[in-house]
């Protein structure tokens, strides 16, 4: 994973000098993401920019990549994990010029017409700004879920302007904007184009399917399989919790073999390693002992104080761009694993964000009232991921260089995982008729896999998982630097997406020194939120309204620390 910026549109009479370096001041600002080699192209009409990850091909790959004649320039943040199998199916031979993944979509830019066709074909998480110098043609693309991040705007001389992050766009951009998800722009028709469509969006083509647990597993297992491309060192995260550890457990079976080599050969890295941090005494630290012991990884345990998390914050808020609440929360001890991992020389780890969202984890799905509403709700929590948990792990991660890879969010996997009628999601007994759990066709599907301890461990979101101490601590920091006088006129002062709670209003404020403008603040959504919900699942219980707050915790009477 990397960083791009592209710039399009340039004039014959602009200063190309001053352009390029204009581009490489403001690639600069987001080289974090690539801190292993920079690379620039520049014609008469278009200037792409790369920081480069290297993971996969370190010795080349090298991009911008050009197609063998030069007029294809390509420039990708992502992975695409079936680039292999879409070259053997290329209609015609391709003369490719790395051993880059993502160099197969110019190869298919170039033999398929239809766009929407062969980016419905790719299997990875990208973000990518191509450019057909022939044509004067530039295709801008992003993934389906918006793992990888992408933003665009136009600068004061209505030149396109696209980049990883927001902070290299929001000084030249006052209509900066995040890409939406699942689109592609194409300069030939000048429009955003949604070319991501699953039919499982509409409850309707769900109603009445089941999917197997050994199907379920097998999919999953496959998922993580296929992500563990990869040749430089790469870890996994472990927060003891389910989703991590499944993660964790299907990664242990592979990672003696290498996948690039069919898993014909050894691993050179063949012990795996797992990560997890909290304050003193979490909740997560002492799950994740448990799941790592018993799943044999080389385990990393990170404590950190509230304080060191404090000082962070400002930090935090620039790197992940956003005000959110419970995104900061959870952001900021991510932010300080992504340091320990990146000093342990591992560039790569995989993770479990996308389970709650597929499986309907987060505790208050226990409320929701029928399949079809706990169907849209998931629809909903997927449609807004990248704006939160896969900002939330990217750009956290991506601050040290180290890249984040979410197997539950493999096309394929939900392909399988979202088919399935909702109503063989819902909250259940779990074993011998135990307390009603979350996810409990997940837990099922790998019985067996994992101690029970972790594999009927309630849902814990990650900012509690850290430790109680970490939101409480924040909300009381909150409070003592926010008066009541200044917090009176939040509405006023910030009349889009006001804060509701002195907490926001903090955020928000360190947001607004890094990121001003109307624009800015506008790639953060609002609303409501209890337990990390939609604002539509506000309605599903009359007590939500009253007790909303995005820490699991507020599900009273289902969380087992409730708050009071």
């Amino acid at each position: 994973m990397c960083s791009i910026l592209g710039l399009f549109g340039l004039q014959p009479d602009d200063d190309a000098v001053g352009l390029r370096r204009l581009a490489l001041d403001l690639s600069r600002r987001q080289r974090h993401r690539g801190p292993d080699w920079s690379g620039v192209y520049q014609d008469a009409r278009a200037i792409l920019v790369h920081e480069r990850l290297a993971i996969v091909d370190p010795a080349g790959g090298a991009q911008p990549l050009r197609s063998g004649d030069g007029d294809l320039v390509l420039a990708v943040n992502g992975e695409i994990y079936n680039h292999r199998e879409l070259k053997q199916q290329l209609a015609a031979p391709y003369d490719f010029q790395t051993g880059s993944d993502c160099e197969v979509i110019n190869a298919l830019y170039r033999q398929q017409p239809d766009i929407g066709a062969w980016l419905n074909a790719l299997n990875g998480i990208f973000a990518f700004a191509l450019w057909d110098r022939a044509a004067g043609r530039c295709l801008i693309a992003r993934d389906p879920i918006g793992v990888c991040p992408l933003y665009w705007g136009h600068d004061a001389h209505g030149r396109l302007m696209v980049a990883s992050e927001m902070k290299a766009l929001v000084d030249h951009c006052s209509d900066v904007a995040a890409f939406p998800p699942g689109h592609y722009y194409d300069s030939a028709v000048g429009e955003p184009v949604r070319y991501y469509r699953p039919a499982w969006r509409d409850y309707a083509k769900t109603q009445g399917v089941e999917v197997p647990l050994a199907e379920l597993r097998e999919a999953f297992e496959a998922a993580v399989h296929r992500q563990l491309m990869t040749d430089v060192p790469y870890g996994v995260l472990l927060s003891g919790g389910l989703d991590s550890s499944l993660v964790a457990a299907v990664a242990a079976r592979y990672a003696r073999h290498r996948i690039e080599d069919n898993d014909a050969t050894e691993a050179w890295w063949p012990r795996l390693h797992s990560f997890a941090i909290g304050l003193p005494g979490s909740p997560d630290l002492a799950a994740a002992e448990v799941a790592a012991k018993a799943l044999g990884t080389v385990h990393h345990g990170f404590t950190y104080s509230f304080d060191e998390g404090l000082d962070a914050l400002p930090e935090v808020i620039r790197h992940v761009e956003t005000y959110d609440v419970t995104t900061i929360r959870a952001s900021t001890p991510m932010f300080l694993l992504a340091r320990r991992i990146k000093a342990m020389g591992v560039k790569m780890v995989l993770s479990g964000e996308g389970s709650d969202e597929v499986f309907g984890g987060y505790l208050y799905f226990h409320k929701a009232p029928d399949a079809r509403e706990f169907h849209d709700e998931t629809v909903r929590k997927l449609d807004a991921l990248h704006a939160y948990d896969c900002l939330r792990a990217n750009k956290s991660m991506m601050a040290w260089g180290v890249e984040p890879r979410v197997p539950f969010l493999d096309r394929a996997f939900l392909d399988v995982a979202m088919r399935m009628d909702a109503q063989h999601k819902r909250v259940r007994p779990g074993p011998q008729g135990g307390r009603p759990i979350e996810k409990a066709i997940l837990r099922e599907a790998f019985v067996g896999h994992l101690p029970d301890e972790i594999l009927w461990r309630q849902k814990e979101q990650f900012s509690d998982g850290v430790g109680y101490g970490w939101i409480d601590g924040l909300k009381a920091h909150a409070e003592a630097q926010v008066s009541d006088r200044v917090f009176a006129a939040a509405a006023a002062r910030f009349p889009h997406n006001p804060p509701q709670t002195k907490e926001a209003y903090l955020y928000r404020h360190i947001f607004e020194q890094y990121f001003p403008g109307a624009a800015a603040a506008a790639t953060v959504p609002g609303g409501k939120s209890i337990a990390c919900s939609s604002p539509a699942a506000i309605a599903w219980d009359a007590a939500f309204a009253n007790a909303a707050d995005p820490s699991g915790r507020a599900v009273a009477g289902v969380h087992d620390a409730a708050l009071g």
